[in-house]
């Protein structure tokens, strides 16, 4: 019997100790930073939000300077509802400027204050506009009442579209409409300014946000760009940000605009084509709660941009002109809070940074495959203004508060030069989340890694579907071909006790009314941290720099290397 009780009793310590050294495996990552792969693009700098009167308000300038910020690259945003009719009230999903009315014998009444509010924002900020021609103001709708919603999380989606989804009653009018925009923008901000912006017509056409056949919607983009080009020739002009890219009918949209843009007679001008200097599209994932756990699935918003770069490749005239995922976001509504949509509970935490880092690190290897004029993915992300704190909208900040998902793109901020080769194996290969996501047993501990003259940056992150603690995981950076015997080392955290003002909120007991002491303290939390300060650190008489470190499940890590 005690015999017995022995074995069992090594047993278990054998396997204990079996178990124990699996655990500690750790994750290798090997860094070649003479190995140059393509040049590391910003394409993490563009953002996006459905409610353009927050722009001017008390937090969107906050929070638009401190995404201004995040590096000497110009941020491109995207926002809806720039010409639709209204008194400029902001409201979830709805925004307005009032910039075209008519007077009581019909003819065009301009109005450019709001707009001009929310683009000098941007332009005072070093931003770009990514401008949006829509949507229909309620003079020029086919169907103009009802106008205004007043939707709300938890209702139908659908009550959203109202009177400016529709095409327009006389389409010189609204022509003339992009061109005396374009022409205003000029006036005011230069030529050379303006130059320097991507325009866009609509948004979704194949979704609830267009109420006419496909082609009223060729005819509305053809008489839109006319007008953009008659008022500045070499203004950059393009579309169609079509929903759901790898869906069979969005693929037909998007292949039929494209051969109308070259080949089809153009509704405005009656010559052959119509301009096409970028092309648009959006990709989403899809969470969902399995047994009371958020489940994330990248898979769908990743086959969405591989088919919209297969079908730019496809065409000589499309190959090279600048692509742009218009929303990429791992799911579709940022207006929905947890309290409705309970699968969205991950937003607040580190899982958005870490999903983020990996998605992001997979738009590089696909447009390294497709060999195509990547240019930017608009994360459809930004704040809603007087909301309740963490109310899991699909934000960047709450009242004013960075949440953890902004320091990721803070950490981008850091990378510049040329992406070069870095391989970890314990990354998911690209085909494997396109077919499934991360769902294996194993955690995603990836790495994407750059270099300029003076400096590298190696990101890391431990990113899983699955919403549930797991231990941290050891992980080994060996950074190769160092050009300096002795660098300056910082590493950069994103995880449950840095950079997260999410966690420090919930250790306050989550209040909705915190004091202006503990508002100071949620602000320094919502800042980038390190894990280690800056250290002077000797590389090896090989050139070899290594760095070993704890990864937490779902966090994130940037080592900055300067020289």
């Amino acid at each position: 019997m005690l015999k017995s009780v022995i074995n069992a009793v090594m047993l278990a310590a054998a396997v204990f100790t079996c178990n124990n050294v699996a655990a500690q495996s750790p994750a290798r990552v090997q860094v070649n930073l003479n190995k140059v792969k393509a040049p590391m693009k910003p394409v993490w700098a563009w953002f996006g939000y459905d409610e353009p009167n927050y722009t001017y308000m008390k937090d969107g300038k906050k929070l638009l300077t401190e995404i201004s910020q995040l590096s000497p690259v110009p941020v491109y945003v995207r926002t809806h509802s720039l010409l639709v009719s209204g008194d400029g009230e902001a409201a979830l999903k709805w925004g307005s400027t009032n910039a075209y009315t008519e007077d009581a014998q019909g003819n065009p009444v301009y109005n450019w204050r709001l707009v001009d509010s929310i683009f000098d924002t941007y332009v005072k900020r070093g931003m770009k506009p990514f401008a949006q021609i829509g949507f229909m103001p309620q003079a020029l709708s086919t169907h103009p009442d009802p106008y205004r919603h007043y939707w709300k999380p938890g209702d139908p989606y659908t009550d959203i579209i109202t009177g400016w989804a529709y095409p327009p009653k006389d389409y010189k009018k609204w022509g003339d409409l992009a061109y005396n925009w374009v022409k205003h923008c000029i006036e005011r901000y230069g030529k050379k300014e303006v130059e320097s912006w991507y325009w866009e017509v609509w948004n979704e056409p194949n979704g609830h946000y267009w109420k006419g056949t496909q082609q009223e919607f060729f005819k509305l983009y053809d008489y839109a760009a006319d007008g953009v080009k008659r008022a500045l020739p070499t203004a950059k002009i393009g579309g169609i940000n079509i929903a759901g890219t790898s869906g069979r009918g969005a693929q037909q949209w998007t292949n039929a605009f494209i051969k109308h843009c070259l080949t089809d007679t153009n509704y405005a001008t009656g010559k052959i084509g119509s301009p096409l200097d970028l092309l648009a599209f959006h990709a989403k994932g899809n969470p969902k709660l399995v047994n009371g756990i958020v489940q994330m699935n990248m898979s769908p918003q990743l086959r969405d941009i591989a088919t919209g770069f297969k079908i730019a490749s496809t065409y000589p005239q499309t190959k090279s002109i600048p692509l742009i995922i218009g929303e990429s976001d791992p799911e579709g509504c940022a207006a929905c809070g947890m309290a409705t949509n309970p699968s969205n509970a991950y937003r607040n935490g580190t899982m958005y940074s870490s999903y983020t880092a990996a998605t992001f690190a997979r738009k590089y290897e696909l447009e390294d495959q497709y060999n195509i004029n990547f240019q930017g993915a608009v994360s459809w992300s930004f704040e809603f203004e007087n909301q309740p704190w963490f109310y899991g909208f699909r934000d960047l900040s709450t009242n004013g508060v960075d949440k953890p998902v902004l320091n990721v793109f803070r950490m981008f901020g850091k990378m510049g030069g040329n992406r070069v080769e870095a391989v970890s194996d314990r990354m998911y290969a690209l085909k494997t989340v396109m077919d499934s996501s991360v769902r294996g047993k194993q955690s995603d501990i990836g790495v994407l890694a750059s270099k300029n003259s003076k400096s590298a940056a190696v990101m890391v992150w431990n990113y899983h579907d699955d919403d549930k603690q797991g231990p941290a995981e050891q992980v080994q950076v060996t950074v190769n071909d160092v050009p300096s015997k002795l660098v300056t080392l910082t590493h950069y955290r994103i995880d449950d006790k840095h950079s997260n003002s999410y966690e420090v909120w919930k250790k306050m007991g989550s209040p909705q009314q915190p004091t202006a002491a503990q508002i100071k303290q949620l602000e320094k939390a919502g800042q980038l941290a390190t894990y280690v300060s800056p250290k002077k650190v000797k590389v090896g008489s090989d050139n070899k720099l290594s760095v070993d470190f704890e990864l937490p499940r779902q966090g994130v890590s940037l080592l900055k290397i300067d020289w």
